[in-house]
């Protein structure tokens, strides 16, 4: 009996030996190449990663993805016998991206192991940037940094200036021009007349106290676009965008001032409404109390999305008097989930600007069920 039982587990030994044998599996001369220092203008740089299936059974690569869009590999699509070799090439785009790199590339396949991480590292010199790098847009024969200039946050009483760097790249003298400037914005170049490959600026100033909606001052995030006009030809491209964010400000109050502000405070900022069909209408209030000891003034209000209309039961609230935002959404032509904002723009210095939320899920119904009964003459 004894021997039976040793003369099984022995045969159940060499079975699993065998069976393990029979699995594929990956050995790579090398896990990690290093490129060394190259330059930028280069170009891409390739590598082959070889490797055997040292396995009993043939070995397929199913895919090998890259850590980065700069690195891309090819490798043996067909299974590869045992004891037989296959590669990947990994090659590395360095545009763009001078300096130290250091990349993953995972292959994924049927081994014993089945997931192999190879890495390729080096450093790149970048190379010297012409006119077209440093100022990558181009409005005919002007380049620009950028096709947009951004005053960031300015003061409601501010006037500030900024300017943006342009090249003239034709061989003659060059004249920019802009139409339909509003009010608030005061825009030319610098000099009048832009020379041949030199560096000339846009300089634009803007007004915040000039900046009106129905008549008042605007507030927020705001956008102006300018058309541009380059030796008197007009183009629907050439186009300048201003963008501002306009603040009450709060700098001129004191102490004692602030001691008496108003004060927003919302009893809730977020509304769930759940699950509702597409082309719904979703109506909810966002009550809020003034708890401060002065007016509290509704500078603006105003919601990411057009599908979503607000308005509000007062715009100036007494202190220790309550108000609501009424926001409708409106669902048609949305589906799956749903996270629209409004923002709420006040003089309340502690929370000068609110921002609220509608959240939820929308469903496209199903086609009702059509009658399949067939009428026969």
């Amino acid at each position: 009996m004894k021997k039976i039982i040793f003369l099984f587990l022995a045969v159940s030994i060499s079975l699993l030996g065998f069976s393990q044998q029979k699995k594929a599996a990956i050995s790579f001369e090398s896990n990690v190449h290093d490129y060394g220092t190259f330059k930028e203008e280069a170009g891409p740089q390739s590598y082959i990663f070889k490797f055997t299936n040292t396995g009993g059974e043939p070995l397929i690569l199913s895919n090998v993805k890259a850590s980065c869009g700069c690195t891309t590999p090819k490798w043996t699509r067909k299974p590869v016998a045992p004891g037989k070799t296959g590669e990947i090439q990994v090659t590395y785009n360095p545009k763009n991206r001078p300096g130290r790199f250091n990349k993953s590339i995972t292959v994924f396949s049927n081994a014993e192991t089945p997931t192999k991480v190879l890495r390729i590292t080096g450093i790149v010199t970048p190379r010297k940037k012409t006119v077209v790098d440093l100022y990558p847009q181009k409005m005919g024969d002007l380049r620009l940094k950028s096709n947009h200039l951004a005053f960031t946050k300015v003061k409601n009483t501010q006037i500030k200036t900024d300017s943006m760097a342009v090249v003239n790249m034709s061989d003659k003298p060059m004249t920019v021009t802009f139409t339909n400037v509003p009010k608030h914005i005061e825009i030319k170049t610098e000099p009048k007349v832009l020379p041949p490959h030199k560096v000339s600026h846009i300089v634009a100033k803007y007004n915040a106290s000039k900046k009106l909606r129905n008549g008042e001052q605007d507030w927020g995030f705001l956008i102006d676009r300018i058309p541009m006009v380059i030796n008197g030809e007009q183009n629907s491209r050439y186009r300048l965008t201003i963008s501002a964010t306009i603040e009450e400000d709060f700098s001129i109050y004191k102490p004692e001032d602030l001691k008496n502000a108003p004060k927003i405070e919302f009893e809730e900022k977020v509304f769930n409404f759940g699950t509702i069909n597409q082309g719904d209408k979703v109506t909810h209030e966002f009550k809020f109390k003034n708890t401060g000891k002065k007016d509290l003034v509704i500078h603006k209000i105003k919601a990411s999305c057009g599908c979503t209309a607000t308005s509000t039961s007062d715009k100036v609230i007494k202190p220790g008097k309550e108000a609501s935002i009424k926001a409708v959404f409106n669902s048609r032509g949305k589906r799956g989930k749903q996270n629209k904002t409004i923002t709420v723009i006040t003089n309340s210095p502690s929370s000068y600007q609110n921002v609220l939320r509608i959240t939820g899920t929308v469903l496209i119904p199903k086609p009702q069920q059509q009658n399949n009964s067939t009428n026969h003459k």
